[in-house]
C-alpha cells in the first residue's frame, strides 16, 4: 500500500512539474523599494484586481518567485527574498478563492536576476515578486 501511495505522489508531483515547465497562464509582478518587503496599498489593490480578472481562479496552481537586487550579501538577500514572498502570500490569501496550501514558493534572493544589476533600473526591476499562475491539468 505504501508503495502505491509513493508512486501516486511521484506521478502527481511530476505532472505538476511537467505542466509548470510549459508556459504560465498569467504573471503579475509586485515591486519593492531597496531593502523593503512592504506591499503598498496601490500594488495590493492592483493584485486583487488582477486576481478578480481571472476566470475560474480556483483552477490554477500559484508559484511565487521572489527576487532581490545585488546590494548586500547573499544571506541578507535570501532573508529579504523570503520576507517579500511572505508579504505577497499574505496579500494573495486575502482573496477569497486562494488558500495558502496551493502556493509554491521559490526564493531566489540575489541569484537568478532577470535584469542587469549594474544599473539603477536593473536593480529596481530585480526587487520584485512574480506571481505565476499555471492552469492545473
Amino acid at each position: 500500500m505504501k508503495f502505491v501511495l509513493a508512486i501516486a505522489l511521484m506521478i502527481s508531483s511530476l505532472s505538476v512539474s511537467a505542466q509548470q515547465q510549459g508556459e504560465p497562464s498569467f504573471i503579475k509582478s509586485i515591486f519593492f523599494g531597496g531593502g523593503s518587503a512592504y506591499v503598498s496599498f496601490k500594488q495590493s489593490r492592483e493584485l486583487q484586481d488582477f486576481l478578480d480578472s481571472i476566470p475560474n481562479l480556483q483552477d490554477y496552481i500559484i508559484t511565487v518567485h521572489s527576487h532581490t537586487d545585488n546590494i548586500g550579501g547573499a544571506e541578507y538577500n535570501q532573508m529579504l527574498s523570503n520576507m517579500r514572498s511572505e508579504s505577497v502570500i499574505e496579500e494573495l490569501v486575502l482573496h477569497e478563492k486562494i488558500i495558502e496550501e496551493i502556493i509554491e514558493i521559490k526564493d531566489f534572493g540575489l541569484f537568478n536576476p532577470v535584469y542587469d544589476n549594474s544599473t539603477w533600473y536593473g536593480r529596481r526591476m530585480n526587487r520584485r515578486v512574480d506571481i505565476i499562475l499555471w492552469l492545473a491539468i
